[in-house]
């Protein structure tokens, strides 16, 4: 029997009864909205969650990437032409925030079991001018953190992680995001958990750390640890406190409402990583009848993002894509495709060499995978898939 044709949205509303009861009467009793204690709860309750020392809540996961590389730049005293590698597919603010501060990114392949580097391609991009490599833990699948250590060896060249897609994806028994100087993550609506917009920096440097509160908050003294205050206060009399400038910086807080909805959402973020995994096995079960026409990535650690359909024959991904159309299914390419055939990028750099890139451009697309994903809806989806594939559609 048919499955009744549904709407399968890419995002969907995660935000529970009990979320919004708790934000009510949050709002009924407090008088205070903006960054203050309920910031410092969320960070603390992320950082015990994620087992990182230090954490700092912004506006969004592309702020969290700002404050980071603007930090790294002040602490380190990187040079203009400084280089950041970075991978040809990743979201567009990983090489936006380089460009915008000045600094180079260098473009790697990507590989087709992790999403992450080509290893061969980033050993042979590092050159004397590298500080950092950017990686990316793309749609849930954790990059090889042992093969990138390997490559760096003993040069002085510092791991940033950017886990906005793999919240609680591992290596081994240690979560992403513990690996690198410094990494990120976001809580944009249709990622693992949400506070509406929002974003995260987590470290166990102390230094930095102080540094990335600094510069969320347009530089002020007053944004760092009360016990520093008085140090401070001394150093620069002749600057009123409430106003001293240590550095130049933003203002990419984000608010206590935020922060509220953080702290509700977190006490069944291991129950939803748990759901989407359960639901990518079963997704990898449907589509592996189809392995003429589809890749089947798995990699142990997974937090699934989303259930991607890559195509081996090109030619196909525009068609299921349509297909999915009708039938009620919303797609969307992987992340970026090919970053660097996009139209602000291709004009400063070459597509040279990135056949795993490009392939991911031209021949894949993903659809939403969340905790409501159930088996009427994979039964709906496998129906579909025998539809296109075994009755000829594909021609």
């Amino acid at each position: 029997m048919k499955t009744k044709r549904f709407f399968w949205k890419l995002q969907e509303n995660i935000i529970d009864e009990k979320n919004i009861e708790t934000l009510i009467k949050f709002i009924q009793t407090t008088k205070r909205y903006t960054q203050f204690t309920e910031v410092k709860k969320f960070e603390n309750a992320w950082s015990k969650w994620q087992g990182c020392k230090y954490s700092v809540f912004v506006n969004s996961g592309s702020s969290a990437i700002l404050v980071v590389f603007a930090a790294l730049k002040e602490y380190y005293k990187w040079e203009h032409d400084a280089e950041i590698i970075v991978p040809a597919v990743t979201w567009i603010t990983d090489i936006s925030v380089i460009l915008q501060l000045g600094l180079k990114p260098v473009f790697v392949d990507i590989n087709l079991e992790d999403f992450s580097f080509n290893y061969d391609d980033l050993a042979k991009k590092i050159t004397s001018k590298t500080k950092a490599v950017f990686l990316t833990h793309l749609i849930g699948f954790p990059a090889d953190l042992n093969k990138i250590k390997k490559i760096i060896g003993k040069r002085k060249i510092h791991i940033i992680e950017d886990c906005c897609e793999s919240h609680g994806a591992k290596i081994g028994n240690k979560k992403v995001g513990n690996f690198g100087l410094a990494n990120v993550f976001s809580f944009y609506w249709g990622h693992h958990m949400t506070t509406v917009e929002g974003g995260m920096i987590c470290t166990d440097d102390k230094d930095l750390y102080h540094l990335f509160l600094l510069k969320r908050s347009h530089g002020l003294a007053r944004e760092l640890p009360r016990k520093l205050h008085a140090y401070y206060k001394k150093k620069h009399k002749d600057i009123d406190f409430d106003f001293l400038f240590l550095t130049d910086g933003f203002n990419v807080r984000n608010t206590e409402l935020s922060a509220i909805l953080g702290r509700s959402q977190l006490k069944k973020l291991n129950e939803y990583i748990t759901k989407r995994n359960d639901a990518y096995l079963k997704f990898l079960k449907i589509i592996s009848r189809y392995s003429e026409f589809l890749h089947t990535p798995y990699k142990n650690g997974i937090s699934s993002f989303c259930l991607p359909f890559i195509l081996k024959p090109a030619n196909l991904k525009r068609k299921l894509q349509n297909f999915f159309t009708k039938k009620g299914i919303e797609t969307r390419p992987i992340i970026s495709g090919n970053l660097l055939r996009q139209p602000f990028l291709k004009t400063y750099f070459d597509n040279i060499d990135f056949p795993n890139a490009d392939l991911l451009h031209k021949n894949a697309f993903y659809i939403g995978n969340n905790q409501f994903i159930n088996n009427i809806r994979l039964n709906y989806l496998n129906e579909l898939l025998e539809d296109f594939f075994i009755k000829k559609q594909t021609t």
